[in-house]
């Protein structure tokens, strides 16, 4: 499964990755709004958006990106690794 992880902590990068490899998932992690954001997102399974540490522009973008390719989106107040393997347990199973 791919997923695509957009707002977090730049210091938790990393982590998030570590913990969706545990998942057996392919992960890419935007903190930033970047120029062609859309175009690095690609076509993942699930979009992850931690609401708390993102740009309304950012999460427009994703839900624009998560619309035109049918992923799964699913949002999280909190940015912790907690509760990214939270989202992970409950959309992936438990593969760990």
């Amino acid at each position: 499964m791919s997923v695509v992880i957009v707002g977090g902590h730049d210091r938790m990068v990393c982590q998030y990755k570590k913990i969706c490899k545990q998942f057996k998932c392919k992960a890419k992690v935007f903190t930033h709004m970047s120029a062609d954001l859309n175009k690095q997102l690609g076509q993942p399974d699930l979009f992850v958006l931690f609401t708390n540490t993102v740009s309304h522009k950012m999460v427009k973008t994703a839900l624009d990106e998560a619309k035109r390719s049918n992923a799964k989106v699913v949002r999280s107040h909190t940015s912790s690794g907690a509760a990214l393997t939270e989202i992970l347990t409950q959309e992936a199973g438990a593969a760990v």
